[in-house]
């Protein structure tokens, strides 16, 4: 941590001609002064925010300073920060940028240093996707929560807000002021690659109340919420990340649908709201995706629903954006279509030197770059960073991963176990007369820095609840050996627990002959729900919704009788054999009968 005297040292000359902090745009006179007196190179790094590869902003490992100087050509994020004065940093994992809180609140201190440390220096929004469930970039021992389907399956607006203000709270503590996060997608399309699980659910007036209650919590605790992905990324089949999915709603559609979360997040008074790297020709002909689109993002954003906060871009990265123009174009024509923040290019010093470029040849004017810098300042102070920039380790101790914070996370869980299935009442099982438990299944790598795997994690937590569990991972497409090995096994257990991920023809085969051995087994959905549909024959299936240690535990409670199965389904559930018709409707769950 830095010392008082140097903190001090950095912050005095922006904290004294400033003193800002309060609300709404009662200080934009100080603020314009402010941005009056910085230079363009200023203005134009104001406008980014960018990844850098390190636990330390001064000291990372050499393989980060090696990754740095290959992406960035810089060695540090201090050296970033002196060279293209970035309003923004994103941390990743893979970045290491969050090994644990007090790393990570050591890494936010030295970034806010290295910046007021500049001439004219301003504090940096630090920024992080930490959606709960299977998207989270800080892992234990903070608290993690169960992800947004699961919180739509326990239909709870005060959960979410109780998710929205611990979670806000711990990021807080460790320096993160803007987390990209809740996800206002409406999910209607099963086959999603990339939003799935990440939405509250299929019904867009259950999406905008949870949306609304995640976007109090977090906002009421001093973080920074992102609704995502603006105009909506609900019915594709085409992941953004690696396509350029077209969304064919109409524009009565949206209206009903997809703009309905984003209306109530606006009613919210959400911070930042990030774009969505699709092509909506009912929105705009032009064939431009959204994140590029004046009349998506500046006729319908800012001007049809009012919204005057900060737009930020997805990541520049992802190949939705790259389809059609080059790296050098797309910040110029985002800032044209009216973002603020420019997120995460995949070459910062051509994003960064073709913005300047523009403002110099005059396609985009000083004038406009201020409009944005004007709204992240704004930002900015509201957050209180201009007078309380760092963060401290007690703050850190008294605040993250909290008996009382991990224990609501639990609570929370327990109310969105989903029983889908339960013939000739399987569930719950009894230790006394099923002691010996198999537990197979899928092991994807853990999403948010748990502790994984999921077969393991659910034997633990049944072995901790009475039973005897056995943990035999099968993996996603388990070959014919280790099915056979698999169902040899079975035959020592009184029941069987499966975990199923995204269901595969050779799951569903471990799954048929694990059945076929009359030993009762339970199928636990650890990803998408909708896998339940693929397995007629199951007698007993769950839906956890994603495979973190929260979900799991609370789904063995749900096994073991434990906790009794509150949620209910928040997407419909298709027949296999008939996908226009729902085998499971929103708000299916079975109960336990007493």
């Amino acid at each position: 941590m830095p010392s008082r005297r140097t903190v001090l040292a950095a912050t005095a000359g922006v904290a004294a001609s400033l003193a800002l902090s309060g609300t709404a745009h009662a200080n934009d006179k100080k603020l314009r002064s402010l941005i009056s007196r910085m230079t363009l190179e200023e203005k134009v790094g104001q406008l980014f925010v960018m990844r850098v590869y390190g636990h330390s902003a001064t000291a990372p490992d050499q393989a980060d300073i090696d990754a740095n100087l290959k992406e960035i050509g810089v060695r540090t994020a201090a050296e970033m920060i002196a060279r293209y004065r970035v309003g923004g940093i994103i941390y990743f994992t893979w970045a290491h940028n969050t090994r644990d809180p007090h790393q990570i609140a050591d890494l936010s201190n030295g970034i806010q240093q290295a910046s007021l440390r500049q001439p004219r220096g301003l504090p940096v929004l630090v920024s992080t996707d930490q959606e709960h469930g299977i998207v989270c970039r800080v892992g234990e021992p903070a608290t993690l929560f169960p992800g947004a389907m699961a919180v739509g399956a326990g239909g709870s607006r005060k959960d979410a807000r109780t998710l929205g203000r611990i979670a806000g709270q711990e990021l807080r503590a460790i320096g993160i002021r803007q987390n990209y996060s809740p996800v206002a997608d409406v999910n209607v399309n099963p086959a999603n690659p990339v939003i799935g699980v990440r939405s509250f659910g299929s019904e867009a007036g259950a999406v905008a109340g949870l949306v609304a209650a995640e976007v109090a919590g977090y906002q009421g605790a001093g973080v920074a919420a992102t609704a995502k992905h603006f105009p909506g990324h609900g019915d594709t089949a085409v992941d953004s990340h690696y396509g350029f999915p077209v969304i064919t709603h109409s524009r009565e559609l949206w209206e009903k649908l997809d703009a309905v979360p984003f209306r109530s997040a606006i009613r919210a008074g959400i911070d930042s709201i990030m774009t969505a790297h699709i092509q909506f020709p009912a929105l705009d002909a032009s064939g431009d995706p959204a994140t590029l689109s004046h009349p998506i993002l500046t006729g319908i954003l800012r001007g049809e629903l009012g919204y005057d906060g900060v737009v930020v871009t997805d990541s520049l990265g992802m190949e939705g954006v790259r389809t059609k123009y080059g790296d050098d174009r797309v910040p110029v024509l985002a800032l044209k279509a009216g973002v603020d923040q420019l997120l995460n290019p995949p070459s910062l010093d051509v994003a960064w030197n073709a913005v300047l470029k523009a403002v110099r040849d005059g396609e985009l004017t000083e004038a406009r770059l201020d409009e944005s810098i004007l709204r992240i300042l704004r930002l900015k102070a509201r957050l209180g960073l201009f007078d309380k920039p760092y963060v401290s380790h007690g703050g850190v101790t008294r605040t993250v991963g909290t008996p009382a914070h991990l224990a609501a996370a639990d609570r929370i869980a327990e109310r969105t176990t989903t029983l889908l299935v339960n013939e000739g009442r399987v569930l719950p099982l009894n230790r006394n007369t099923h002691p010996k438990l198999l537990v197979v299944g899928a092991d994807p790598a853990s999403p948010s820095g748990t502790t994984g795997p999921p077969t393991g994690v659910l034997a633990a937590a049944l072995t901790a609840l009475g039973f005897k569990a056995t943990a035999l991972p099968t993996g996603t497409a388990p070959s014919a050996a280790t099915v056979a090995q698999a169902v040899a096994a079975a035959q020592d257990a009184d029941a069987v627990i499966v975990g199923t991920y995204n269901i595969t023809a050779a799951q569903k085969t471990l799954v048929e002959q694990l059945v076929a051995t009359g030993r009762p087994v339970v199928a636990v959905a650890i990803r998408n729900p909708y896998d339940v549909a693929q397995l007629p024959t199951v007698p007993a299936y769950l839906a956890a919704y994603s495979w973190t240690d929260v979900e799991l535990r609370a789904a063995a409670r749900v096994i073991a009788g434990q906790a009794a199965p509150h949620g209910k389904l928040p997407v419909p559930v298709q027949r296999a054999d008939d996908p226009a018709t729902a085998l499971y409707p929103v708000g299916y769950g079975l109960a336990y009968r007493r």
